[in-house]
């Protein structure tokens, strides 16, 4: 009788490597996070590759020039010893993100085109050019965690100071199955030092904040040429008294403060005004020194709500309406395929075309945008 020496050891190491080379792509940006995404995966036993989206083509100005991304990506790429694949998205992004940002400022809304990108570009375009090119999964270097039971959820990160998920909510539990988010379980700082650890030449390159198309320029001199800016009255909350001139509605945001330029008026308190309406058909901006106005709790609607999975518990739910904003207590209401908010506590500044994203715990569920108007104290 033959005996086989059977090492457990190695049998297992064979099982977890044979699961895990399954072809994954990821979406590199020339970052911190996307670079340390793929080495995590890398570690992990997958085949890696990486994809580097090019979203922007006015790049010339060297105000917001994907060309030194693409060669942060490809170099770390080259130390990675993985290859980088390059996909221009820019049409599908002028389109589907940009052109829709710009429509919602001429309606006076507050849109989030980070919620756009990745709705329309990294998990619909992004994912789906990695499928045709043959890979099981995709990963990005969000701040987002997916966990895996009866169903697929969302969940807030281990670091919760850079938790994703508010940009995150548009997406279906389809796709979520086949993302990774290999940053899930790290901190920034840990992350930071896995980057200095591997040598990868990116210490002083600053984390990409706000909007990509806008780069370096500052919004309101970059806004101009997509919307032009018009002048018109500037009205006192209080006495519904002109008080000013603004520089074109699309340049403010509800809550905002500074740039309001109405300064040092007779008899007035020497205090800040901010912005507490937009009136688009009148084309005026309502201001007051009195920031109670901003401030609302009670029955907010909702459009275009989208859920992560079918099911949902819309009870026990809390909302937040801006990335890093606090979590507010609320009910989710659905009527006759409409859906609103009952928002138990006061929250600052809504505005029209916020993102709601809707959380259970630290489970994000989905949300949607914020139409109605809130203007005055529950």
């Amino acid at each position: 009788m033959m005996i086989c020496n059977f090492n457990y050891n190695i049998a297992i190491k064979w099982i977890y490597m044979t699961k895990s080379r399954q072809k994954v792509a990821v979406g590199m940006s020339g970052g911190v996070d996307s670079s340390v995404a793929a080495y995590k995966l890398i570690q992990e036993g997958y085949d890696v590759e990486g994809i580097f989206m090019k979203n922007w083509e006015e790049d010339d100005d060297d105000e917001c020039n994907s060309k030194d991304d693409y060669k942060d990506a490809a170099r770390v790429s080259k130390l990675l010893n993985i290859k980088l694949n390059l996909v221009n998205f820019s049409d599908k992004y002028w389109t589907n993100v940009f052109e829709v940002f710009v429509d919602d400022l001429k309606k006076g809304f507050t849109p989030n085109p980070d919620v756009f990108c990745n709705r329309e570009i990294k998990f619909n375009q992004f994912y789906k050019y990695a499928k045709t090119l043959g890979f099981d999964l995709i990963a990005t270097g969000h701040y987002a965690k997916k966990q895996t039971g009866e169903r697929i959820e969302l969940h807030m990160p281990k670091d919760k100071s850079k938790d994703q998920t508010y940009f995150l909510y548009t997406l279906k539990e389809k796709v979520l199955k086949d993302i990774l988010f290999p940053l899930e379980d790290l901190y920034k700082d840990e992350v930071k030092k896995i980057a200095n650890e591997l040598d990868l030449g990116l210490d002083n390159k600053k984390e990409s904040m706000g909007i990509c198309f806008i780069g370096k320029r500052k919004f309101s001199t970059f806004i101009d040429s997509y919307v032009q800016p018009v002048c018109g009255p500037i009205i006192n909350y209080e006495n519904k008294e002109k008080i000013g001139i603004h520089n074109g509605l699309s340049k403010y945001t509800i809550g905002q403060r500074k740039g309001i330029n109405i300064g040092g008026m007779k008899d007035s308190e020497d205090s800040p005004w901010y912005v507490i309406d937009k009136d688009i058909e009148n084309n005026s901006l309502t201001v007051s020194q009195n920031q109670s106005p901003l401030f609302y709790s009670g029955e907010i609607e909702l459009s275009n709500f989208s859920s992560i999975n079918k099911a949902y518990d819309n009870q026990d739910i809390k909302v937040r309406f801006r990335h890093g904003g606090a979590l507010k207590k609320g009910k989710l209401n659905i009527k006759d395929n409409v859906y609103t908010i009952t928002l138990y506590e006061k929250e600052r500044g809504i505005a029209k075309g916020q993102a709601a994203v809707i959380y259970s715990g630290t489970e994000c569920i989905g949300g949607g945008t914020v139409i109605s108007k809130c203007l005055s104290v529950n």
